[in-house]
């Protein structure tokens, strides 16, 4: 792998600086495409990781967005000309505990915890790495910080609408949305031991108010409140190692399906997997971790409703 000489500009950063100044001079414009990852790779001979970089880096400065279908493209409202990004460029801000944690959330939503690294923090920032431990005593924290920060940055609406199933069904489509845009988050979050986020336990406390008045006791409050988050997280663990795999091979999970299809129905055949066989006889299932994600959270909120329905004197309990 080509090593960055002593003092000169990451490639990365070399990369979106030129598609920060097509922006800037109207040659893209809002909604236009910008140059995707594997585009990247193949006109500046860069490695996928670094290419991924480039649209996080982009993505941070709110310059792109990301649009379902559309891929990675400019985003509205950019009126900056490239006179006053070179001003804003030369006007460096001080260094922040701020700073250092968004740095670190894009490095992440690039490649990954593994990409997250007080010295590549630095590197990105252009400061030494010493000074780093004045707003973040290390790695761990730093962590901790980017979760919260993440979970900060899509807020909970401030009053609840009616009804315990919306309530609770708000929370988990906003947390599944923010695990979506920060696909290593959910390898952070605990469930078994309680984190020191603000932000996290503001979500806590929206579940835990969603079942007042329900006449429910705090075991079962605790309970349905903890086992609604640890199911959104637990389909999110997926959502890294599925843009990984498709990072790595190129293709979408129904375009991988669709190549390994005569190998599977192989090894369903061979294997003497009969149900298996005859299901995928009858046809395509739209199946994928959304539809997973959403037939699941639907199931849990009936079992939920069957359990609020019974009355206290039923004897209900966690357990049971």
């Amino acid at each position: 792998m080509p090593r960055t000489a002593p003092g000169s500009e990451p490639p990365y950063r070399r990369i979106a600086a030129e598609i920060r100044r097509r922006i800037d001079l109207g040659e893209l414009r809002p909604g236009d495409p910008v140059p995707s990852a594997r585009r990247i790779t193949r006109e500046h001979g860069v490695a996928i990781a670094t290419a991924t970089k480039v649209l996080a880096l982009l993505r941070a400065e709110g310059l792109v967005l990301t649009r379902p279908g559309a891929g990675t493209v400019v985003a509205p409202g950019r009126t900056e000309t490239h006179g006053t990004r070179r001003a804003a460029e030369r006007a460096e801000p001080e260094l922040s505990r701020e700073r250092v944690v968004r740095s670190a959330i894009a490095l992440a939503d690039a490649g990954g915890l593994p990409a997250v690294s007080m010295r590549q923090i630095a590197a990105d920032l252009d400061v030494a790495t010493m000074s780093l431990y004045r707003h973040v005593r290390g790695r761990d924290e730093l962590i901790l910080t980017m979760a919260d920060i993440a979970l900060a940055d899509a807020p909970l609406p401030a009053v609840q609408p009616a009804g315990w199933r919306a309530r609770l069904e708000l929370l988990a489509w906003a947390q599944w949305a923010t695990y979506r845009r920060h696909r290593w988050l959910p390898h952070v979050i605990s469930i078994a031991r309680p984190q020191m986020m603000p932000h996290g336990m503001a979500h806590t406390e929206w579940a835990l108010r969603a079942t007042s008045g329900l006449g429910l006791d705090r075991q079962l409050r605790w309970h349905v409140a903890i086992t609604l988050m640890a199911y959104v997280r637990g389909i999110a663990t997926n959502l890294e190692m599925r843009a990984q795999a498709e990072q790595d091979t190129g293709l979408t999970d129904d375009q991988w399906v669709d190549r390994q299809e005569a190998t599977l129905r192989q090894m369903i055949a061979a294997g003497g997997f009969s149900t298996m066989a005859a299901l995928t006889a009858e046809g395509d299932v739209d199946l994928d971790l959304e539809t997973v994600f959403e037939f699941g959270l639907r199931r849990l909120l009936d079992g939920c409703a069957t359990l609020i329905e019974r009355r206290p004197e039923d004897g209900v309990s966690p357990g049971r």
